[in-house]
């Protein structure tokens, strides 16, 4: 890598080197900047050809500079000679003007080194381009290198040497007198231009007489570059010291072979002995045959072959040789046109632009770069022709580079932009949008080519808004959306909202309608849509317009329309326009489907999120289920004796004065006492404490009056119960045992139920008494039994106002024994034997004695009827009497099964009654 930027550096220090050496001190370099050697021509490829420019306009020049070192080996007189063949040819050059000669823009300067003069911008020479490659750089540009000429340019550049020359001759009466390749300049647009008129002669006759050209008898010891080149010169020239403009035309038909030989010329000429030379080429010419010319093509080897004729009056004159067959090349004919397109009128000018795009596809892309398109770019400043010429400009950029068209098209394009008359230029743009957009950078897009889009949909011509929204489609892939969705999409809605064109508008919706793939999903719901609902005209082609947009918006895959939008905005628009008047059968159809397909995708989206959530409930409820049956399952072992407590508060009288609340806020003291709660804990909590809010918002339960029905089945016989409790009533008189310690109960009101309840019977409110008296140890309305600490079964706090009993047990209660061990500090009392004597008054001799058949015929309302004591009566020594309640819609002698209201689980029978003439009228009413 550092030796090729070694190589470089040496490279362009040489160059600059050179270029300094030869033109420093030259007059020219004032007004000129000299660039890089490209090139070599004129006699002897003596002249340097530089690229330049203007230092005040920036007007690209081709430097021409002769290197006087380059003559140092000669003598001053010779060096003088040199000199000054130089500057004739020069001078006289700059004197002629003509557009197939060399166009002079500054004369000759001469300095101590060189002499240097400016001209049109250059690319070579001919002979340069066909391999001479003398006086040029080490490093030869490939441009030169690699040049081939298309039969196109030889043919045009032959005519147009034949073009010059004929104005020489006819016009100018001149003879140029060395017609060679080094002295054909092919310039920046690939014309070919006459230069080197050191040895040109000009007829010594006036103009209205015969020219005649006096010649120069050739002298071998002048210096070369004082002399024609000999291989291009005529026999006449050598041979009779004679000339005349068919000189020319020898010339001509030398460069003419030279051309189609790869540039070598007809005859090898030996300068040292240049007589004898063209002796022997005078006999070769005067056998010339066709075998010789084969290189040359058929349609003009005649011509050339008569050129090279040794009969100067056989060759043909410049005139005669433009009208060649040869030369009508339709190619040749444009690029001759062309050249004369200034000397045309528009009418002209229109005819040849509209036929042009045919000829252009058969024509080179360097002779359309390079020649057409700059007289193309010439006529933009003819605002009438733009129409003709911008075709055909945009034709070419088809066919040029991006970098092409940027540097040689669009430069010339940017006025044309601005251009809004005649209206034709906007068509012709609209119609090649996606050629500029492909091809112009972003920053020109955005400055120039969108703007003239935006016109063209803000112009007042209908039928320019029409072709503009038709062509935005087959582009929109090119424009950035930014600029899309900023400026150009608000354009087209103002252009639909605002015109009075059912044409526009429609338009306007297929526009829109078909660059919807290339705008974002929440733009089009946001912005598209709801200006839907803003088109005010009801048309049909309207109507059908918007739901088009609609119907492209909901099934494009990278678009859609949400439900909530369907349902809350898409719909209730489209409804109603599907019945509109203007309407027929199809179109109204195509609405329904739509609408239908709409309501379909709507139902199954909803339908889908709702059977999700359903079943994300159902899994996150059975997580919860889950999570409380384990939480439950620990919680029962460890809290089943509160569990067991709530049950019998529940159902005792503390339902009546809110035991339930006190045994709940006790348990939530119980839980809190025990440290931090789980989660699952503190949500059960907070549900029983919602529960008990509710129970303590309701009313207070009323006691309701049933009316007893006859019972219907068999009723059970109770005489096997009934003697069952006369026989422990015998029992319990004979024998009284001493109460041990471990028969003393602690005082609990859950178990007190069976004592407390009545029911109506017979509609009479009657008071049951428990059947015991007061002596035989049944003090309250409750056991007394002592508690173990680790057991919690019949644990509780006395009723307020209940006091304290103790029970004796009988010998078939013996399996209380393991409930012994009163708790520490409790001092246990000795009960006396309890008093039987007071069963006597009942089945004393006062009383007529009953058997048990008459007990076993009585219906078990009867019987039961007898342990009922009149209103009024005490109960249970004092106790306070407690109002019948209806439990659970039953009452307390028809829950059948209940073990509190079992008789067999009564330990002693009924005692007799506190009042014998009551007792005497239950009897009665027992046996009838």
């Amino acid at each position: 890598m550092e030796s090729m930027l070694n190589k470089l550096k040496s490279t362009v220090t040489k160059v600059t080197a050179d270029v300094t050496s030869a033109v420093m001190g030259n007059p020219v370099t004032r007004e000129f900047d000299v660039g890089r050697h490209i090139a070599s021509g004129g006699n002897g490829l003596a002249w340097k050809i530089f690229n330049g420019t203007k230092k005040s306009t920036k007007q690209e020049v081709a430097v021409f500079v002769f290197d006087k070192k380059l003559i140092d080996k000669y003598q001053k007189f010779e060096k003088d000679q040199i000199i000054d063949s130089l500057k004739r040819g020069v001078q006289q050059l700059t004197r002629l003007r003509h557009p197939r000669l060399l166009t002079v823009q500054h004369p000759l300067e001469e300095s101590r080194d060189c002499l240097a003069f400016c001209t049109e911008p250059v690319f070579a020479s001919l002979a340069n381009v066909l391999g001479n490659w003398e006086n040029l750089p080490s490093s030869i540009s490939p441009d030169i290198k690699d040049y081939k000429l298309y039969d196109v340019e030889t043919k045009y550049g032959l005519l147009q040497v034949s073009e010059g020359l004929s104005f020489l001759h006819s016009s100018v009466k001149m003879v140029h007198g060395n017609v060679t390749p080094e002295n054909i300049i092919l310039n920046k647009s690939g014309a070919w231009k006459i230069m080197g008129f050191d040895f040109c002669v000009s007829s010594s006759n006036p103009s209205e007489q015969e020219p005649k050209f006096p010649c120069k008898e050739w002298d071998p010891n002048l210096p070369s570059l004082c002399l024609p080149n000999p291989e291009y010169l005529a026999p006449e020239y050598i041979l009779s010291v004679s000339c005349e403009t068919a000189s020319d035309m020898y010339s001509l038909g030398a460069v003419m072979y030279a051309v189609f030989n790869k540039g070598k010329p007809i005859f090898e000429v030996n300068k040292q002995d240049i007589y004898k030379s063209f002796s022997r080429q005078l006999d070769q010419l005067s056998r010339l045959g066709s075998s010789s010319l084969t290189s040359i093509p058929e349609e003009v080897r005649e011509h050339v072959k008569l050129l090279l004729n040794v009969t100067p009056a056989v060759r043909p004159d410049a005139d005669q040789m433009t009208k060649v067959p040869f030369f009508d090349d339709v190619g040749a004919v444009t690029l001759q046109y062309f050249d004369t397109l200034f000397q045309r009128d528009n009418l002209q000018k229109s005819q040849f632009f509209k036929g042009l795009p045919k000829v252009l596809p058969k024509l080179p892309k360097r002779v359309i770069v390079q020649r057409i398109l700059p007289c193309l770019t010439s006529e933009f400043v003819n605002p009438d022709m733009v129409p003709f010429v911008l075709p055909n400009v945009l034709l070419i950029a088809e066919e040029c580079t991006k970098e092409e068209y940027v540097k040689l098209i669009l430069p010339e394009l940017g006025p044309v932009f601005k251009q809004q008359e005649p209206i034709q230029i906007l068509l012709i743009f609209l119609q090649k949008m996606d050629l500029l957009l492909t091809k112009t950078p972003p920053d020109e897009i955005k400055n120039s080519v969108l703007p003239m889009v935006y016109r063209a949909l803000e112009a007042p011509s209908i039928q320019i808004q029409e072709l503009c929204l038709n062509i935005i489609p087959t582009f929109a892939n090119l424009i950035d959306y930014p600029s899309m969705k900023n400026a150009l999409i608000p354009r087209i809605k103002n252009a639909c909202l605002q015109t009075s064109s059912l044409a526009v508008r429609v338009n306007s919706l297929v526009c829109l309608g078909k660059i919807l793939e290339y705008l974002d999903k929440w733009f089009v719901l946001d912005d598209i849509l709801p200006f839907l609902q803003q088109i005010p005209s009801k048309e049909p082609a309207v109507l059908m317009g918007i739901l088009g947009i609609y119907k492209c918006t909901f099934t494009h895959k990278k678009l859609g329309i949400t439900k909530e939008q369907l349902a809350g905005k898409v719909l209730p628009h489209l409804i109603p326009l599907s019945i509109e008047n203007n309407l027929n059968l199809n179109q109204f159809s195509s609405f329904i489907a739509v609408i239908k397909e709409m309501l379909g995708r709507l139902e199954s989206e909803h339908r889908t999120k709702l059977e999700q959530l359903h079943v994300m409930q159902e899994q996150q409820r059975s997580l919860d289920i889950g999570n409380q049956m384990s939480v439950s399952e620990e919680t029962k072992v460890i809290h089943a004796g509160n569990q067991i407590d709530k049950a019998f508060n529940n159902m005792g009288a503390d339902l009546l004065t809110g035991g339930e609340s006190e045994s709940k806020e006790d348990g939530l003291q119980n839980k809190q006492k025990r440290g931090s709660l789980t989660l699952e804990e503190k949500q059960k909590l907070a549900k029983e404490q919602e529960q008990a809010q509710k129970l303590k918002s309701q009313q207070p339960l009323k006691p309701q009056v049933h009316t007893p029905i006859a019972p219907v089945k068999q009723t059970k016989d109770l005489t096997d119960t009934l003697m069952e409790n006369m026989s422990s009533l015998t029992s319990l008189s004979v024998s009284t045992p001493k109460l041990s310690a471990s028969s003393t109960f602690t005082s609990v009101p859950s178990t007190g139920l069976s004592m407390m309840y009545s029911t109506p019977i017979d509609n009479t409110k009657r008071n049951l008494t428990n059947g015991l008296n007061a002596n035989m140890g049944f003090q309250s309305s409750g056991f007394n039994m002592p508690v173990n600490p680790n057991q919690n079964f019949f644990s509780g706090t006395s009723t307020a106002g209940v006091t304290t009993m103790t029970l004796g047990a009988p010998p078939t209660l013996s399996n209380f024994g393991s409930l012994s061990g009163p708790p520490a500090g409790m001092k246990q009392t000795q009960q006396r034997p309890a008093d039987m004597s007071a069963l006597n008054n009942l089945f004393g001799p006062q009383k007529p004695k009953v058997s048990m058949n008459q007990l076993s015929q009585q219906k078990p309302n009867q019987w039961l009827n007898q342990f009922v004591p009149p209103q009024g009566s005490p109960v249970m020594g004092g106790a306070a009497m407690v109002t019948p309640v209806n439990v659970m819609g039953q009452s307390a002698f028809g829950m059948q099964g209940n073990p509190f209201f079992n008789p067999q689980n009564f330990a002693q029978p009924p005692t007799t009654m506190t009042s014998s003439s009551s007792a005497s009228n239950d009897l009665k009413d027992l046996f009838g």
